[in-house]
């Protein structure tokens, strides 16, 4: 007997079961669930299908406690969690495009070391944007070097009146428990996700932007015929981005969020998965609140600057 079941896929667990010559314990995530099979995945990433009558004992066990997150490196994969439409190098500062929809989109991101003197990359990034149409901006961590020496250069606040985005992290096991509603999960969003996806008209950009990761996938809740509740995930190595959250008004308040985030994380965990981070407005507070339930911690905060 194996002691688990498909509800505790996502969850790390440790397994005795028998091998030629006795037994041994093997702790992992739980990857997959038969009445046949149990399938651990081990820290290293090698899945282990184990049958069923090997099993002599077998729970789930505590989450890893959180580990301090590099900030440089989950700058960059946030970056790539939801790739701009069009992208440009300098050196390693990263410069996005996207026909104006979302200031990740379209702003430069100065991560890494430019080739050049902070004052001529910037100058570059300038000429970049005007000949996109867009206007010029940087995506900075707040209080970071690149902040204090884009500012040191005359760039401003470019949203003033905005609050920080708050970049919040944790591993899978604080977030991927069973969702309490039913989460359907797709390569693909149909119309009827953007519809909940978005108040008004989708932008044209929009789809290009939120299907254009490497490996990403789609959730949302229905009910009463419809959807309600929509949000992303996207894949970067072992980091699971959760964005485009997004809950219908009259469905508000009943942790239908929470019910994504889980989802997402139970697909996650399965693909490799071992981490997670999400962006929110400071000035959100039920968001940060309920993330924090979850089980996320704040990373880093950033804002937008302009030569403008």
């Amino acid at each position: 007997m194996s002691g688990l079941g498909a509800r505790d896929i996502g969850h790390r667990v440790v397994v005795r079961h028998r091998i030629p010559g006795g037994l041994t314990d093997l702790i992992g995530v739980l990857q997959a669930w038969t009445p046949e099979t149990v399938t651990v995945r081990h820290a290293d990433g090698t899945a282990h299908a184990i049958p069923t009558g090997d099993v002599t004992a077998a729970k789930t066990i505590p989450e890893m406690p959180l580990r301090p997150v590099d900030v440089d490196q989950l700058f960059l994969t946030a970056a790539l969690g939801r790739p701009a439409a069009e992208t440009a190098y300098l050196g390693h500062w990263l410069l996005r495009a996207s026909a104006g929809w979302t200031g990740r989109g379209n702003s430069l991101l100065p991560a890494g070391d430019p080739g050049m003197p902070v004052s001529e990359g910037l100058a570059q990034a300038v000429r970049f944007y005007e000949a996109h149409r867009l206007p010029p901006q940087a995506q900075v961590r707040v209080g970071s070097p690149y902040d204090q020496e884009i500012r040191a250069c005359g760039w401003v606040d470019a949203r003033p009146e905005q609050s920080d985005v708050l970049v919040m992290h944790t591993t899978l096991d604080h977030v991927n428990a069973l969702p309490t509603y039913d989460v359907e999960l797709t390569e693909r969003p149909d119309d009827q996700w953007y519809e909940a996806a978005f108040e008004g008209p989708v932008p044209v950009v929009a789809k290009q932007v939120l299907e254009g990761a490497a490996k990403a996938m789609f959730a949302s809740v229905v009910l009463d015929g419809r959807v309600v509740a929509v949000a992303r995930g996207s894949m970067t190595g072992h980091w699971l981005g959760v964005d485009a959250v997004r809950v219908c008004g009259d469905y508000r308040r009943r942790g239908l969020g929470t019910a994504l985030v889980q989802g997402l994380a139970r697909w996650a965990g399965a693909e490799g998965g071992r981490r997670t981070y999400l962006e929110v407005l400071l000035e959100n507070e039920a968001a940060v609140t309920t993330y924090t339930r979850l089980g996320y911690r704040e990373a880093y905060r950033y804002r937008y600057l302009t030569n403008r």
